[in-house]
């Protein structure tokens, strides 16, 4: 079958060598033997019935003890000879038993991990996304040295890098583990190793589904990888999928792709209990000149603080003291609620300020920094990709315009920096960052990266 080791991995295929390359040929999936009557299925791959039947069931068995079935283990006993060892299912174990297993990778920064509940947790897919030099490759370098460690900071596991774009940078991970504190004071038996990343190149999407199909398994089994990084998932979909084919069945077979590949990053991180990272491309998103007609009897609020961090600097930033000189009068429809968009709250304009991670922000737009409305982004791969991770985190770069003291206009554009923030867009594990604020404030060293503190 085309999907039978997507669907179940472990699935032991030697007792069905005689059945498979028929079901292949005839296009015979996982879901046509769950579904199908096996005379069916038995005609159109010219198969013995008994012989169908039999595989069916058994598949029926695995997936039926994977969900906890009391029923399938027994009988899974009577197709395997002798029976297969495997994994507890999930739904079988106590919740105490779960609640134990719970494991994380730190950011080696406090205030970093409170936004994140702690770190990234294994078991899950979590994005990073954020447009060029917003520090996502910074962020994924470091995991990759704090997964080395012993709990509660890391997993004391090997990683793997999965480039897509560029190989491994070992000058600034060298950099990272003689800069970084709490890495460069732990004796060298103890510290982090360059020789413990494996590190792979995919150069276009046909050796990307390859690798991560038939060799990846193999290396999380073998060498027991705890955290797979891949940087980044969308330059091979961009590469590949020019922006003029944009026909129907170019963007079903995208968005089956997408599906797929979200699926086999899940069931890796599940039976290998490890955790799956990859960052991800932004695309401009553009602001209205104006508000739409329906938005424009639906009043307006103040803008909430650019940023709910306690400890970031108010040094350089901009203050909206200054910048809201005239604020807009309170809502008179929704008297309640801040209103976080200036499109109805059905259209996609209005729901993705809660799943991208950049929001329009309320109206008049004048009211707010004339930066923080245009530089609008939307993550790549669209709304397919974003239903298959559980985790997004955006990094956001904003210009600073704050300027001190008198002098001439080449002295103010030098002070000109960038500000960079944290933001939990969703997580099924740490709160998300309110969707008119910033997050976080972080900055880029020597060490790695870490939060900008008062």
């Amino acid at each position: 079958m085309t999907d039978l080791l997507h669907t179940l991995p472990d699935f032991p295929t030697k007792l069905y060598t005689h059945l498979i390359p028929s079901l292949e040929k005839n296009l015979i999936t996982v879901t046509d033997l769950l579904t199908l009557e096996p005379l069916e299925i038995s005609r159109r791959a010219h198969l013995p019935l008994l012989d169908v039947r039999r595989l069916t069931r058994h598949v029926l068995a695995i997936l039926q003890y994977q969900l906890g079935v009391p029923s399938a283990e027994e009988t899974l006993r009577d197709y395997e000879h002798p029976p297969k060892a495997r994994n507890t299912p999930l739904l079988k174990q106590p919740g105490a038993a779960i609640v134990t297993k719970w494991s994380a990778i730190s950011t080696l920064d406090p205030y970093l991990d409170a936004a994140l509940s702690g770190g990234i947790p294994t078991g899950y897919i979590t994005e990073v996304t954020g447009e060029s030099g917003a520090g996502k490759t910074q962020f994924l370098l470091s995991f990759l040295l704090t997964a080395q460690l012993p709990p509660p900071r890391g997993l004391s596991r090997p990683t793997l890098y999965i480039s897509t774009e560029h190989p491994l940078p070992t000058p600034r991970l060298t950099q990272m583990l003689g800069t970084q504190p709490h890495l460069s004071s732990l004796p060298v038996t103890g510290q982090p190793s360059l020789s413990r990343i494996f590190s792979i190149q995919t150069p276009d999407l046909e050796s990307q589904d390859h690798i991560l199909t038939y060799q990846v398994p193999v290396l999380l089994a073998r060498h027991n990888v705890g955290l797979v990084v891949i940087d980044s998932i969308a330059a091979n979909y961009r590469a590949e999928r020019s922006s003029t084919s944009t026909s129907g069945a170019a963007l079903g077979l995208r968005s089956s792709q997408l599906l797929k590949l979200g699926h086999q990053l899940r069931s890796l991180a599940r039976v290998h209990n490890c955790a799956i990272v990859v960052s991800n491309q932004v695309a401009d998103r553009f602001a209205p000149a104006s508000p739409p007609p329906q938005a424009r009897h639906m009043g307006s609020s103040p803008p909430r603080s650019l940023s709910s961090s306690p400890h970031s600097s108010s040094q350089g930033m901009l203050s909206l003291d200054a910048a809201i000189m005239s604020p807009p009068p309170p809502s008179t429809a929704y008297p309640d609620q801040q209103q976080t968009s200036i499109y109805p709250p059905l259209t996609l304009d209005h729901q993705q300020n809660f799943f991208t991670g950049w929001s329009s922000g309320p109206p008049p737009i004048s009211h707010l920094p004339q930066q923080l409305n245009q530089n609008l982004k939307t993550p790549a791969l669209g709304l397919v990709w974003t239903n298959q991770v559980a985790c997004r985190i955006a990094l956001i770069k904003e210009r600073n315009l704050g300027i001190h003291g008198e002098g001439s206009e080449g002295a103010r554009d030098a002070e000109r920096l960038w500000t960079r923030y944290l933001k939990v867009v969703f997580a099924s594990w740490a709160p998300s960052t309110g969707v008119m604020d910033l997050g976080t404030e972080f900055e880029i060293w020597g060490g790695g990266v870490r939060a900008v503190a008062t």
